[in-house]
């Protein structure tokens, strides 16, 4: 009981956590019915009429179906693979620096734009890349004609990617350097005396004492490939790119709220959440074969 009293004050502190845990997350699971049903907001859950899965039937019909999952699919695993790639050999370049003051300063500056809000960086980026902005100039300079990038299909995904890895790269390095700092200084020394050139020492030392933090990464990172980042591709996006960059999330905000087709999104949206869930589930499986990460 004694322990208990003790613990309270820790209870009290996490009740809220729980609370909007309750509202935001479970509770609205309840109108995932929405997904079966001719929804009419008048009638109300309880009496709008049940269709079954001709929703979801409707859905696989739509042109535009196949378009929003492939973008969806496509973009999160090059976000993913680019997240991945570039805060390692960032912290790896980085954990070359012998300077500490030098290396913590770089550190915090790619550190902040992780900070920022994409409402915020969506102007930023539409200013460098519109047709009279930074970049245009810059290839200006090489005599490149101006390039449309917010009305290209070709070039938007690509910004995309780019601007979200510039963003969270910085953010990423963090757990690489934390692993960095895990491998035994022993280690460099015995390479060293062997006679390794610091080249040798990342490829046989460095590498090898973070790969297991990679495979982690990479395991738990299957969980998002059905998340794309709504509010990056929603702040960015115009309707001359979504060929290219509409995914389900933006699709869903669309057809929900400005089409009023409530009982379709709830539809896409329910079936991406299940795929979330079979992925998330396999991520933890195979993060806790090759990683040896579990939570329960």
């Amino acid at each position: 009981m004694l322990w208990r009293k003790r613990a309270f004050h820790y209870h009290l502190m996490v009740w809220p956590g729980i609370v909007f845990l309750i509202l935001f997350s479970i509770v609205p699971m309840f109108y995932s019915m929405m997904a079966f049903q001719d929804f009419r907001p008048r009638r109300g859950i309880t009496g709008s009429e049940w269709v079954g899965f001709e929703n979801f039937k409707y859905m696989f019909e739509l042109p535009d179906s196949r378009t929003i999952f492939f973008n969806t699919i496509f973009l999160a695993l090059m976000k993913i693979i680019a997240n991945l790639i570039v805060p390692l050999v960032f912290a790896l370049l980085l954990n070359e620096v012998r300077v500490r003051f030098m290396r913590r300063w770089i550190q915090t500056i790619v550190y902040l734009p992780h900070f920022l809000s994409w409402v915020l960086l969506a102007t930023v980026f539409f200013d460098v890349f519109s047709l009279d902005g930074i970049m245009n100039k810059l290839f200006g300079l090489f005599g490149v004609d101006p390039i449309l990038f917010y009305q290209s299909n070709k070039w938007f995904p690509a910004i995309i990617i780019g601007t979200d890895v510039w963003k969270e790269f910085g953010f990423g390095a963090i757990v690489y350097l934390a692993a960095l700092t895990g491998i035994n200084p022993v280690l460099y020394e015995a390479a060293e005396i062997d006679g390794a050139s610091r080249f040798r020492q990342l490829i046989h030392v460095t590498i090898p004492g973070v790969k297991t933090t990679v495979i982690l990464l990479a395991t738990l990172a299957l969980g998002n490939v059905m998340n794309a980042n709504f509010d990056q591709i929603f702040n960015m996006y115009n309707p001359l790119v979504y060929q290219s960059t509409d995914i389900i999330d933006t699709y869903v905000y669309r057809v929900g709220l400005n089409d009023l087709q409530y009982s379709l999104a709830t539809a896409v949206g329910l079936l991406k959440s299940v795929v979330s869930f079979v992925l998330v589930t396999v991520s933890y499986v195979l993060a806790s074969r090759f990683a040896n990460y579990r939570i329960f």
